[in-house]
């Protein structure tokens, strides 16, 4: 059993590494980015109004991402084909994973009990990760709340 973790915490500690089919049609694993820093967010649903907007703010920064030599790809447990209505619509420029099964979510502790309107049920905690270079996670925020938060990952970026 995982210890609680902190909203925003600074850890280091390998990423679980993983394979997941991509929008781009292959599959992506963790290694496949090793020698970059990586930033892995998960979601819970494409086309959703949060979700939607967590995903237009990273691709609003991409390019400061990128000119740092940050990739940058999104996890949530839709299919492949809502993802690819979803990058079209909002003009994403990076890949979204597709993890139905939610192993990888479960792998990187997100996949949880959730309560909305006195109701439980299973399902994604919005979390981001920022991996390094070696493959180790060195950033972590969990619950996260979508105001200034993309920022706050490429502020951690320039502080490493």
């Amino acid at each position: 059993m995982m210890a609680k973790k902190k909203e925003n915490e600074t850890i280091r500690r390998l990423a679980p590494d993983f394979t997941l089919p991509a929008s781009n049609g292959n599959n992506v694993s963790l290694r496949d980015y090793r020698g970059k820093k990586l930033v892995i967010y998960f979601y819970p649903q494409d086309n959703t109004p949060t979700c939607t907007q967590q995903s237009c703010d990273f691709r609003d920064y991409n390019g400061k991402f990128a000119e740092l030599g940050v990739e940058v790809i999104g996890i949530s447990p839709d299919e492949l084909n809502a993802h690819h209505k979803f990058i079209a619509k909002f003009e994403l420029p990076f890949l979204l994973l597709s993890d139905p099964e939610h192993q990888v979510a479960e792998q990187f502790g997100v996949w949880a009990l959730k309560k909305l309107y006195g109701r439980e049920y299973m399902g994604i905690v919005r979390s981001t990760f920022l991996i390094d270079e070696e493959g180790y996670m060195v950033k972590e925020w969990t619950k996260v709340r979508i105001k200034n938060h993309v920022q706050s990952v490429l502020d951690a970026v320039l502080g490493d």
